[in-house]
């Protein structure tokens, strides 16, 4: 545990991106294989225990250091909240020992935590506390980041990657494909990662997909538009379809498996003519131009095995887009052009209509783009996709050769009700509001934003919540109604969970606005109008319409505010919920 510890504080106190990475060098070089592995796992992202797997509640933690330090309840709460970071808090209730469980890393896994898993309350508390008595602050704080399952220190997947490709001399795309999936981590499984030689899992594995970063330059600045292949930006699951052999599988981008879920897909996947790898994106699709609203998708993305309504209900297709291997031969060198034109040949011969390529959008000019783009709602679509035509298919998000060209956000203008301290180096302030829109003489929440303001604006907005709070629940401050935002949203639908029975997708703040008064803030019944029914059963999707009134086709909700009504004079009548 010392070593990861050192580790932890060692990233955690650096900002320049060269020295997490030598950081990183220096742990995996020096620290035995099942540390290494572990270390791995944990800076992947992994967490210990989970569904399957108990170990601690967050109520739990609570009760055990207040037991563990003699420190009440209340006060427990009270210092979460004003620390904001659970892990920490728990670290700094105790006391370092006069010495210092030395195990390793692995032995603290495995032989404590793994070890208790799924015991009775009595078993799990003993170790925990046993924990907390034998280690000294440092490795104390990352004991307890275990626990909770967020080590937030500011290192990406792909900077762990670029420190063992430096170590090993492996190519990080290699070492990126290896590390997509469920991992156990093992000296075994650290071997073959780092292997130069061909390991039994390679051909099982997707690749990494390449992601496109958002187009912020004019679309002039990119040269001749021939020099590129236009597409739309579609709203769905993105998927690599993988048919090598006997073998079908779908994986999403958020690394999982999604076999079961799509049966037609995998039939179409079975009798393609030859073995291939295309990515493309999974959209619900009925008879007609445009797709589902992704509300729809949602129906069948948690059944693993979805029934005879269910798939009548939401027929999906694969709209494809690049053809990263065929027949064995990775073509992801290949110029894009290349690779579109052997998928097209691909799927012309299979003629299967739930796996199709993604047209292009072909115009003279960027000025007919742009006027095309304009319609994207109206196709159910969230821009354009530019991607250069001699680009190869990279890993990772790498700005040059692919965009994306979305269209402009929905807005509205709501009153902030609540606030919320946010996390990490945030903690001390109120970054998590939720907003709410005029519904009669009430604010109804209809959003939750954490992001839009800049710094000066944080510790503007923070000292004003201090000093106009109404009531408290829990961490939630409700606030005086009195500050109106501009809020952006990708679209709205009309949800039965909540309250507002509307809910909004990527919502942000776009702007402070100062000029207008909470009594102009636009009503419930504007985002109503925008909003367009869930789509269970099929229907074609709806319009909503911008504040500039162009017509749009209704995608999913993300998240909206907790269903709290405020009276017109700022007094709550109910509880909140996060």
């Amino acid at each position: 545990m010392r070593r990861f510890a050192a580790l932890f504080q060692r990233l955690d106190r650096s900002t320049a991106t060269a020295d997490k990475r030598a950081a990183l060098v220096d742990y995996f070089r020096d620290v035995p294989p099942r540390d290494a592995a572990w270390g791995l796992y944990l800076l992947a992202g992994g967490k210990i225990g989970g569904a399957k797997a108990k170990i601690a509640g967050t109520g739990e933690l609570r009760a055990w250091i207040a037991e563990a330090s003699g420190t009440p309840d209340w006060l427990v709460e009270a210092s979460h909240h004003h620390v904001g970071d659970l892990a920490e808090t728990l670290t700094l209730l105790l006391d370092d020992p006069p010495a210092e469980d030395e195990r390793p890393l692995h032995a603290w896994i495995e032989d404590v935590l793994l070890a208790v898993a799924n015991a009775d309350e009595a078993t799990r508390r003993a170790a925990i506390v046993r924990g907390w008595r034998t280690l000294r602050a440092d490795a104390r704080l990352v004991f307890n980041k275990l626990l909770t399952g967020a080590l937030r220190i500011g290192v990406s997947q792909r900077l762990v990657q670029q420190a063992l490709a430096e170590l090993s001399g492996i190519d990080i795309a290699l070492i990126a494909q290896r590390m997509l999936g469920a991992w156990t981590p093992s000296p075994d499984f650290l071997a073959s990662l780092l292997s130069p030689d061909a390991q039994p899992g390679d051909r099982s594995q997707p690749y990494p997909f390449f992601l496109a970063s958002p187009l912020e330059k004019g679309v002039d600045e990119l040269g001749d538009v021939g020099d590129w292949l236009l597409e739309w930006k579609w709203d769905g699951i993105r998927l690599q379809l993988i048919r090598r052999g006997g073998d079908i599988a779908l994986w999403s981008r958020g690394e999982e498996r999604l076999d079961g879920r799509f049966p037609e897909i995998e039939q179409a996947a079975a009798t393609l003519p030859r073995d291939a790898v295309i990515d493309g994106e999974l959209l619900g699709w009925r008879d007609g131009d445009a797709p589902l609203p992704f509300t729809a998708l949602q129906t069948r993305i948690q059944r693993r095995k979805p029934g005879p309504k269910v798939l009548a209900d939401t027929p999906v297709r694969v709209l494809a887009y690049d053809l990263l291997e065929l027949d064995g031969e990775d073509l992801r060198e290949r110029p894009l052009h290349a690779r579109r034109a052997a998928l097209e040949a691909l799927l012309a011969e299979h003629a299967d209509p739930r796996l199709v390529v993604s047209p292009q959008v072909r115009v003279p000019d960027w000025a007919a783009a742009a006027a095309l783009r304009e319609g994207s709602r109206d196709r159910g679509v969230e821009g354009l996709m530019l991607k250069r035509r001699d680009s190869p298919y990279q890993s990772g998000r790498r700005r040059g050769d692919w965009w994306k060209w979305k269209i402009d956000p929905l807005t509205i203008d709501a009153v902030l009700i609540y606030a919320q301290s946010g996390h990490g180096r945030r903690s001390t302030l109120y970054t998590d509001y939720t907003f709410g829109l005029w519904d009669g003489d009430a604010l109804v929440p209809v959003a939750k934003a954490y992001s839009g303001l800049d710094d000066a604006e944080i510790l503007k907005l923070d000292r004003w919540i201090r000093s106009h709070t109404l009531e408290r629940f829990g961490p939630v401050r409700a606030v005086e109604p009195l500050h109106v935002f501009e809020l952006g949203f990708e679209a709205v639908n009309a949800s039965a969970r909540h309250k507002s029975g509307i809910a909004v997708r990527f919502p942000r703040i776009l702007r402070w606005r100062h000029d207008k008064p909470a009594a102009e803030a636009d009503r419930l019944a504007t985002l109503r109008a925008l909003a367009t029914a869930p789509a269970p059963v099929g229907a074609p999707s709806g319009a909503i319409t911008s504040n500039a009134g162009a017509p749009s086709g209704a995608i999913a909700s993300d998240a909206v505010g907790a269903d709290k009504t405020i009276a017109p004079e700022g007094a709550p009548t109910g509880r909140g919920r996060r």
